[in-house]
């Protein structure tokens, strides 16, 4: 036999809404504010050529930082297959961020190297990407950040294999 709830018209605004299981579940708010702080860097990034999608920054700032990387070291620590890093790699090196040559050590492998947009425009996001951070979190304390900061690295460290 079906039960039913009693028919009463839906809540109207989001306060009204409690979010079954979800409301006691890490992963429900690690999603959700990734969304919002994405949108919020976008915002900040628009009209750069690492605005929009996952991999760009942190992909310009390794290469930036170690001449020579192999995307696969990147992909790795990016959480991005195959694929998907070559995918990320084209667009970047079609705006003329990176470039790739063949490793001398072995000829299957590709390095990368920043060009010199790419190492300005690395400057910038230096500049940005903290100074976003800041501000859109701006409304717990600071101890608080580097708590969940502190948390959300060792999480992190797990994922990708830096135990």
């Amino acid at each position: 036999m079906k039960t039913t709830k009693p028919k009463t018209p839906p809540p109207t605004l989001p306060q009204d809404i409690n979010i079954d299981v979800l409301e006691d579940t890490l992963s429900f708010y690690i999603r959700t504010v990734n969304l919002a702080v994405s949108r919020d860097l976008d915002e900040r990034l628009e009209g750069l050529d690492v605005a929009k999608g996952t991999g760009k920054i942190t992909t310009l700032l390794l290469v930036d930082d170690y001449p020579g990387i192999r995307p696969s070291v990147i992909a790795h620590l990016i959480l991005k297959d195959r694929s998907a890093m070559g995918r990320l790699l084209d667009q970047m090196e079609g705006h003329g961020l990176i470039r790739r040559e063949v490793s001398p050590e072995d000829n299957r492998a590709q390095q990368l190297f920043i060009t010199e947009a790419g190492a300005a425009l690395a400057v910038k996001i230096r500049e940005i990407v903290p100074q976003q951070s800041r501000d859109f979190f701006s409304f717990i304390p600071e101890d608080e950040q580097k708590l969940v900061t502190d948390i959300l690295k060792r999480a992190y460290r797990r994922i990708v294999g830096l135990s």
